[in-house]
């Protein structure tokens, strides 16, 4: 089984790009729908998370405060370090299992979307990197889209390496601008050399 990462920056395109290779056959799992349901109520990292940052970041419901919490991680070096501490051994076990069962299963290809991919030191696992890059124009105006404030999209982008170290470390680009059939494009050439 050819293992792949998929990384790039926040609002890149890396979900779209993930489409595409799981459309040719790919097997994908991302690590962000791995962190949501690793938060869900009664999941042991959110007790460990309300144990560490307190009950002001659980709803009434029992659920985690995801944006007044991601405003505390996001403006807090230590506060996301500590949350970080918490989810991403959890978040690696999850995706580990997951290829396995594919490796089992005789899967041809398998890819792991992490957006934090070089952040935490995961390229040893991986036969070919893709990072999804765009301009800092694109990425800013897809980010806005989404109705954060030109503070929150700072913040996201600070709390990540460089798209350029990003690029620099992968062994292929994955340019997210342009035309859908553009992209879908890029894909098979990647496809095609890996």
């Amino acid at each position: 089984m050819k293992l792949c990462g998929l990384t790039g920056g926040v609002g890149m395109g890396k979900s779209t790009a993930a489409a595409f290779f799981s459309q040719h056959g790919a097997r994908v799992v991302d690590t962000d729908e791995i962190a949501r349901s690793l938060v869900q109520p009664g999941q042991p990292a959110l007790a460990e998370i309300k144990k560490e940052f307190g009950d002001k970041i659980i709803s009434s419901t029992g659920e985690l405060k995801r944006n007044e919490f991601a405003q505390i991680i996001f403006a807090d070096h230590n506060a996301r370090k500590k949350l970080e501490a918490i989810l991403h051994p959890r978040i690696r076990e999850r995706w580990q299992s997951q290829v396995e069962t594919w490796r089992k299963e005789n899967c041809p290809l398998a890819m792991v979307v992490i957006p934090l991919l070089f952040e935490t030191v995961a390229e040893s696992h991986f036969k070919k990197i893709i990072c999804v890059a765009s301009s800092t124009a694109a990425q800013h105006e897809r980010l806005a889209a989404r109705g954060w404030s030109p503070e929150q999209i700072q913040q996201r982008i600070a709390a990540q390496l460089p798209i350029e170290q990003k690029i620099a470390r992968s062994h292929f680009v994955l340019w997210s601008e342009g035309k859908l059939a553009a992209h879908a494009q890029q894909v098979a050439c990647i496809l095609a050399r890996i």
